[in-house]
């Protein structure tokens, strides 16, 4: 069973995310180091209150941005296939463990649940003031695509990420996203009242 180097944050890294790190402990060098020498990757894995997180992201780094004198890195990292924890290891200086790929149950999704989703997303970009990226909505992990550009907070993404099937990934996400456009609406109503009258409505009373 393969063995990975860990690299744990208190963020997730969905496939197909890119995101910047910081790289500054001694072993996380070692670990990003050991990586661009040999083009292989690490894993990112959540750990926050509840400890580290059974399934996690494979991650390559892209870009390397700044190297600082005293070893530390500015790089740009990107997710590729999830993964399970089985059994972790030790021997290094950073975490290790065996991992095995976590695979869908259901790897396709009708082609009406794709288009709402998208649908949602441009919504959503245009409540908030900005133009949605051009997705294929034939994309395997659209799900995945459609929730890396979007701040979701960890403990969403990381079920997101948890999820085995795309057609529930899709789903969950539409919801998800409704719920962000109707919150950026609102705030945007209660910001425009009380730019003109200097009164915001409670939202309890809402």
């Amino acid at each position: 069973m393969p063995e990975l180097g860990l690299f744990p944050l208190g963020v997730v890294l969905l496939p197909t995310e890119r995101v910047p790190l910081h790289v500054f402990e001694p072993r996380y060098k070692e670990l990003i180091g050991e990586c661009l020498d040999s083009g292989g990757e690490f894993g990112l894995v959540l750990a926050d209150d509840d400890g580290l997180r059974a399934v996690g992201t494979r991650a390559a780094v892209t870009d390397v941005l700044h190297r600082f004198p005293d070893g530390r890195m500015n790089v740009v990292v990107e997710g590729g296939e999830r993964f399970r924890l089985v059994r972790l290891t030790s021997g290094r200086s950073f975490q290790t463990a065996e991992v095995e790929p976590l695979e869908d149950d259901e790897v396709d999704a009708a082609d009406d649940v794709r288009a709402l989703a998208l649908e949602r997303y441009g919504r959503l970009a245009a409540a908030a003031g900005s133009e949605a990226d051009e997705l294929d909505a034939e994309a395997p992990v659209l799900s995945f695509e459609i929730a890396a550009r979007i701040d979701f907070g960890a403990e969403l993404k990381q079920q997101l990420l948890e999820t085995p099937s795309e057609p529930e990934r899709l789903e969950t996400l539409v919801g998800l996203l409704d719920e962000a456009e109707q919150a950026m609406t609102a705030d945007r109503e209660r910001a425009e009242r009380a730019s003109t009258n200097g009164k915001v409505t409670p939202l309890y009373n809402e």
